[in-house]
């Protein structure tokens, strides 16, 4: 039985990404021209091109027109099928991730937050600024019921940890997530131009009761994460929504 071959393109792929992940093709740098590459390689364009766009759609290259081919800057990814907090989930990819608290105090919960947890207070209110490897990407505010977490050090510890370790049991979450850019105010936060690309979050986390626990609401910096999720036939259900 003969082997079938594998596509030129493939292997060009295979080749390329394999430096591009041991360093020899560090973030930042540039390609040689598509012309000088499919020569090195024995290919024509076309070929070549399929190779460019299969490590661009695995977030390996950028391809700018007029300027070249790129290797991309390294993107964390922020998964939707998990029930972890943002903290938990990139560490167990690998990431080195920060928390500053940049506020924490008992107060009334806003309409949006109220509309979840019941307009009656206390609640924790808790800002934070979550840093990947030294760098600002995300900023954070959350809600949550009742005011046993006010004084907890939340800067090492995960939201989702301090609750259990209230005897607080989180039984589900739902999360809608869409595109947007950064206003100015949340700007300054994420040290970015006005306007950056960004992911905005409304989170609620509920208990065993299918009561409301947090509601939190984050944004994203798009430059920096990628959103991923893995289907199948049981598992994660995702779901579209019509924007107004």
């Amino acid at each position: 039985m003969t082997t079938p071959r594998t596509p030129k393109y493939q292997v060009i792929a295979a080749d390329l990404s394999a430096k591009i992940r041991g360093g020899e093709l560090p973030p930042g740098s540039a390609l040689p021209p598509q012309k000088e590459l499919s020569g090195l390689y024995g290919v024509t364009l076309a070929t070549l091109r399929q190779a460019l766009q299969q490590l661009e759609a695995d977030g390996l290259l950028s391809q700018q027109p007029g300027r070249g081919t790129f290797v991309a800057e390294p993107r964390a990814a922020y998964r939707l099928d998990s029930l972890r907090g943002f903290a938990e989930d990139l560490r167990a990819q690998g990431h080195v991730v920060a928390t500053q608290i940049l506020g924490q105090a008992v107060g009334t919960p806003p309409a949006w937050a109220a509309a979840h947890l019941g307009d009656r207070p206390p609640a924790v209110r808790l800002e934070r600024l979550r840093l990947l490897a030294g760098r600002p990407a995300v900023h954070q505010v959350s809600w949550i019921r009742g005011a046993a977490l006010a004084e907890a050090d939340l800067s090492a510890t995960s939201l989702y940890q301090a609750l259990a370790d209230q005897g607080v049991v989180v039984q589900r979450a739902t999360e809608a997530v869409r595109p947007g850019a950064l206003d100015q105010a949340t700007a300054t936060l994420l040290r970015q131009p006005a306007g950056t690309p960004a992911f905005h979050s409304e989170r609620i986390t509920y208990g065993l009761d299918d009561r409301a626990l947090v509601a939190d609401r984050a944004t994203i910096l798009g430059t920096l994460l990628e959103i991923r999720t893995e289907r199948a036939i049981t598992g994660l259900t995702v779901s579209w929504a019509q924007l107004a």
